[in-house]
């Protein structure tokens, strides 16, 4: 007997059991044929996921690889993610991830009823990953400090992660970052059947006071303080496709997820969904959360002189918007595809200034009935006047791209607009950055007394040795470089540069051709750039469809320069396309 199962559209999705009753000369008995799973179904048109291109469905929902960005906006950088949401177990581990979350919004699951619905299920996702008091998925440490559980960078993908919470008995994983949050909600979401994506902001804000405003404050040395408001250098989110009954919505369309819990002012909590069209247009009664998304891209950045502790004084500078740069991995490229417009309208445009003020006046009430004229004057005020009001322009420009082991090298350009001449003394200093905007230690400063001519151009080498900032760099790759006008000459002038270290390379190299079940071999190497011994060396290699769980090699200490080599056999356990990842770790990061 062949039986063919057809659920309705809006089946809730879960495990079923399938039995079978027969009644024969009176009797009645059961027998169970089987269990089944119902998902979300994106090539069904009648389905709230549904999504009509078949490259993006190949993309969003069958693709296993992904990338994730970080770095900063004038540096990007990219590492690869295996997401996979089709390796044994993992969606029955999805399923357990529903069953601890069905209380968040309904109290009760006896009925399973909002399983039908993406919109819940996202939810329930969402609140999951780092959210939930005890059976969260993963935590972020506090403080940065992670020595009670693995780096949050260390991370290749999202399987070992579930896996481990799942054996775990449901307890959160120490730790992971926004990255590794939104990656793992996208295989969840992905393996329910939900299209999604990740997406990286840089300069993203985190302010609890203002929600359209972030302060950072700097001493007279260039020093970054610690405040309250954090400017973070990038930020991972969750994209899924669904179409919102909630909201109307007659087809689909990407809703923004994020599952990093953040201080709000009424506490920390994840945010979303929101409609992605809802953050341009500025409408923000109309979702979830939509104040803090649209802040999140639409904050003005205001940069302060503190002095003794009493008073601040706005520095000249150039200020990088906020949310000026939001990607994500193309469809079937290994590129980026720059979604920024999405989010918002082109800068400066009359679009762009309405939906702007249509969201200043939902987010302070007080404004509500204000004009666009009344607006834009409090905007202006809060906003640092631009350096070449001061008659001076300045920048710091990069002239190389440094490497582990490498000294920093950068052009300091300055321009006098006036036709007079300008002697200013400035304090240089520069500072490890966190991904999440909170300044470490100060590890290098200098003074230097600059002259300019009438409209003169002045180039100013400066160089920052591997000595001077390896000792400090750490698992932090991000350094921050400032240099500050001595208040006592007059106006207050800034600029700063943000600067990514970049880690060496691994490399690897395949032996022989992989075939299913037939042994393959691979050449791991990596080289250690540093004039000095790298210690504890680790390489963590994995691979869906390649590895059941992630291979660790001890490599112990690397002398300088000296190349570590291994040949490591695995075999191809299903078919696909599969990508071996290798992942190096030591003292130094």
């Amino acid at each position: 007997i062949n039986i063919s199962v057809f659920p309705p559209s809006n089946a809730c999705i879960g495990r079923y059991i399938l039995n079978m009753q027969i009644t024969s000369c009176g009797h009645t008995y059961q027998r169970c044929l089987g269990d089944f799973y119902v998902l979300f179904n994106p090539w069904c048109a009648d389905d709230p996921v549904y999504m009509d291109n078949q490259a993006h469905r190949e993309e969003y929902v069958l693709n296993e690889h992904g990338i994730l960005y970080e770095g900063v906006h004038k540096h990007i950088t990219s590492r690869p993610w295996h997401f996979g949401q089709f390796e044994d177990g993992i969606l029955d581990i999805c399923l357990k991830i529903l069953d601890m979350g069905a209380s968040y919004h309904h109290g009760s699951d006896r009925n399973h009823c909002w399983r039908n619905d993406p919109v819940h299920v996202s939810m329930v996702v969402n609140h999951m990953i780092s959210s939930h008091t005890t059976n969260s998925i993963m935590k972020i440490p506090e403080n940065n400090d992670y020595l009670k559980g693995t780096k949050p960078f260390s991370w290749n993908g999202s399987v070992p992660v579930l896996q481990q919470w799942y054996n775990g008995r449901c307890r959160p994983v120490r730790y992971g970052y926004c990255g590794s949050l939104a990656s793992v909600m996208c295989t969840v979401m992905r393996c329910l059947g939900i299209p999604s994506r990740v997406v990286t902001n840089f300069c993203f804000p985190c302010s609890i006071e203002n929600p359209l405003g972030i302060n950072e404050i700097f001493d007279c040395t260039g020093k970054n303080l610690c405040g309250k408001d954090k400017l973070w250098r990038y930020h991972c989110w969750n994209e899924s496709w669904m179409a919102r009954r909630d909201i109307n919505q007659c087809c689909g369309d990407w809703q923004c997820l994020d599952p990093t819990p953040l201080e709000t002012g009424r506490g920390s909590a994840c945010s979303g969904p929101t409609w992605v069209r809802s953050i341009r247009e500025g409408e923000l009664d109309l979702d979830y959360d939509g104040h803090h998304m649209f802040s999140r891209v639409n904050s003005n950045y205001v940069g302060w002189l503190s002095q003794n502790n009493t008073k601040k004084t706005k520095f000249f500078c150039d200020a990088w918007p906020c949310g000026q740069h939001l990607i994500t991995k193309s469809v079937g490229s290994e590129q980026f595809e720059d979604i920024t417009g999405a989010y918002k309208y082109e800068l400066g445009s009359v679009k762009n200034k309405e939906a702007y003020y249509r969201a200043y006046r939902r987010i302070h009430p007080g404004y509500c009935n204000a004009s666009n004229c009344h607006i834009e004057r409090e905007l202006s005020s809060l906003k640092n006047p631009f350096l070449s009001d001061s008659g001076i322009n300045m920048r710091l420009k990069m002239a190389n791209c440094p490497m582990y082991g490498e000294d920093v090298q950068l052009h300091w350009l300055l321009e006098n607009l006036h036709s007079e001449n300008k002697n200013l003394k400035f304090n240089l200093c520069a500072q490890i950055i966190t991904y999440s905007g909170c300044p470490m230690d100060q590890f290098w400063k200098d003074t230097v007394n600059v002259t300019l001519g009438p409209r003169e151009v002045k180039k100013i080498p400066l160089c920052i040795s591997y000595s001077q900032y390896g000792p400090y760099l750490c698992d932090h790759n991000i350094m921050k470089v400032v240099a500050v006008s001595d208040p006592e000459c007059g106006e207050v002038l800034m600029v700063s540069r943000d600067i990514v270290i970049n880690r060496p390379p691994v490399i690897v190299k395949l032996l022989s051709q992989p075939r299913l079940k037939v042994p393959c071999t691979a050449e791991i190497s990596f080289c250690n750039p540093l004039q000095e011994d790298m210690k504890n060396c680790i390489m963590t290699l994995e691979g869906c469809g390649l590895f059941k769980e992630p291979m660790t090699i001890d490599l112990g200490t690397l002398a300088s320069n000296q190349q570590a080599r291994t040949i490591v056999e695995f075999t191809p356990y299903r078919l696909g396309s599969h990508r071996l990842l290798a992942n190096f770790g030591c003292h130094k990061f």
